[in-house]
């Protein structure tokens, strides 16, 4: 009897400690896959939790095959429009394991008209060849010379309308992969061009592509002199306040420590018209603002030193409006184009390569201040978002001489709002609906 009850107490003490160490278990594991961040991601804090690429890891690389390629039609529209759809065409060709078929992009600005539309090659404005290094492993640029022309394209046709869907679109794309179609040297997508596509891909591939589209050195020698006249008109400022001569001429070593400010101002009138129209159908009241707004707003940020030269990077038709340089606030000294003295090194340029130009210089400026509505101010933070990350900013709220505001927002003190791109966005269409920031609540 006592034996038994022994055996009885040892089996009751075994079938505890076999509890104790499930529950133990199951305390690591849950443990671990909430807190372990997955392969290829690491954590970003901002107020929130964020996915943040790890570009180097080898879950988003892969060989490329060189011997498959991805044909689409002439990408066409403004200059980030035109990104997005070349980006969009490469994550594509990623999808189906292909090399993407260098595309022409459209040097000129028509909308309706397609067939006047000027093409331009991507190696014109883009180079090729740091593309398919930086992007290695990720994405690939082919030319033509590359194909064998053994055998005709298979023609992939794009759906179009409502009924149109997004999984359908995704269906269509990996049927394309099977062996009937996946044989086809060139697959050549027929219809609407690559930025009405469907979107099917995080905003992080995209950041991942724009970061290896950097300007062939001609234009990015261009860029380097409208910055470093930027540059010269500020020194000249600190010295001698806001009286500058008309040919400031400053050391380079001197030019290297001045900082600036850009201003990416929306307030021509087919804008202010389509904003307007935007904010009535999406019942919204923060998508347009004045010169009055802006110049307002501007005036509050007080995180820089003044006096600081300001570029205003307007549209042409605006170029000849004196009174946009008129009612800043002391101390914002500020130039476009034409004041500046650099007009001659875009007007040799055409209307892509202008906004190529003003990209870079808005993207390179100590201060970025833009409308969150806009594609171009868009692309430029999420950009810079992107620099921040890797100089180790990793919230909003953190002290930066890099930083990015949203003007038709209203931030602290009548400022405007701060501006970051929330990376963990499953799409990039946020952006186009001025969604995609991150608040900083001070």
């Amino acid at each position: 009897m006592e034996f038994s009850n022994s055996k009885l107490l040892c089996c009751h003490m075994n079938t505890i400690v076999c509890k104790i160490f499930i529950l133990l278990l199951s305390i690591f594991l849950l443990r671990t896959l909430f807190l372990s961040p997955l392969p290829g991601f690491h954590w970003f804090q901002q107020k929130r939790l964020f996915w943040i690429p790890d570009y180097n890891s080898s879950v988003l690389q892969h060989e490329i095959r060189r011997d498959k390629f991805l044909e689409v039609p002439q990408i066409i529209w403004g200059l980030n429009n035109q990104k997005i759809a070349f980006a969009r065409a490469c994550l594509t060709a990623r999808l189906l394991n292909r090399t993407l078929l260098m595309p022409s992009l459209s040097a000129s600005l028509i909308y309706k008209e397609i067939d006047l539309l000027k093409p331009i090659s991507f190696d014109k404005v883009f180079n090729f060849e740091r593309f398919n290094s930086l992007c290695n492993g990720f994405v690939r640029l082919g030319r033509y010379s590359d194909l064998d022309n053994e055998t005709e394209p298979f023609e992939l046709r794009k759906g179009s309308g409502r009924k149109w869907t997004k999984e359908r679109d995704l269906n269509q794309l990996y049927q394309c992969k099977e062996g009937a179609i996946d044989k086809f040297e060139v697959i050549k997508v027929d219809g609407k061009h690559p930025f009405l596509w469907h979107d099917h891909w995080p905003i992080m591939n995209y950041a991942r592509i724009f970061e290896c589209l950097t300007l062939v050195d001609e234009i990015e020698a261009d860029v380097s002199a409208v910055i470093a006249r930027i540059k010269a008109v500020g020194a000249e400022g600190r010295s001698k306040g806001s009286d500058f001569g008309k040919n400031p001429i400053m050391p380079v070593s001197s030019q290297n420590y001045v900082t600036y400010m850009a201003i990416h101002m929306r307030i021509e009138k087919d804008w202010m018209l389509h904003c307007k129209n935007l904010e009535q159908r999406s019942n919204m009241h923060q998508i347009c603002s004045s010169k009055k707004e802006i110049m307002e707003r501007v005036a509050n940020i007080t995180s820089q030193t003044f006096p600081i030269v300001v570029y205003l990077a307007v549209a042409d038709s605006l170029l000849e409006d004196n009174s946009i340089l008129s009612g800043w606030r002391e101390g914002l000294l500020p130039f476009e184009k034409k004041r500046l003295g650099v007009w001659n090194i875009y007007s040799k340029h055409p209307y892509l390569v202008q906004s190529a130009i003003d990209y870079e210089v808005c993207l390179r400026a100590e201060v970025f201040v833009g409308n969150s509505f806009s594609t171009f101010s868009s692309l430029i933070v999420l950009h810079r978002t992107q620099i921040l990350l890797k100089m180790g900013v990793r919230s909003i709220c953190a002290d930066s001489n890099f930083s990015s505001y949203a003007y038709n927002i209203l931030g602290d003190f009548g400022a405007p709002k701060k501006w970051m791109t929330d990376m963990s966005a499953s799409s990039l269409q946020t952006i186009s609906y001025g969604t995609n920031n991150v608040s900083c609540h001070v």
